[in-house]
């Protein structure tokens, strides 16, 4: 079972039990975070897809860290101008690991199936 998460602009796969790498969130490490814009979820042949969201889900999980990503180097020159231009960045990031993917909705429509 997997879903598609929406946070910090763009969208990520998450499965239970591995972590993600997102935008950095504001809040500490050991903090709980709920992603509550959930787009799709596959359970095996089953899917579901939101419009835009889907209603009930949430994927529930624990930041592990706070950090930066490695370096990336920007270099600009023009030719024959003696322009140089060199500039470094660091993307901060927040790894989280993902404990449980919820569907209230599901629960309830296989308890009433089964009554």
């Amino acid at each position: 079972m997997y879903a598609i998460v929406e946070t910090g602009g763009k969208q990520y796969q998450v499965e239970e039990g591995r972590y993600i790498d997102v935008e950095l969130l504001d809040a500490k490490a050991d903090d709980k975070v709920v992603f509550d814009k959930v787009v799709m979820i596959v359970n095996g042949k089953k899917s579901k897809v939101g419009q835009p969201y889907v209603a009930n889900a949430k994927a529930e999980g624990v930041i592990l860290k706070n950090d930066k990503a490695k370096k990336v180097i920007v270099y600009k020159q023009r030719p024959k101008k003696g322009y140089r231009v060199k500039r470094g960045h660091r993307q901060e990031y927040s790894r989280v690991m993902i404990n449980k993917i919820r569907t209230t909705a599901a629960k309830k429509a296989e308890e009433t199936a089964e009554a």
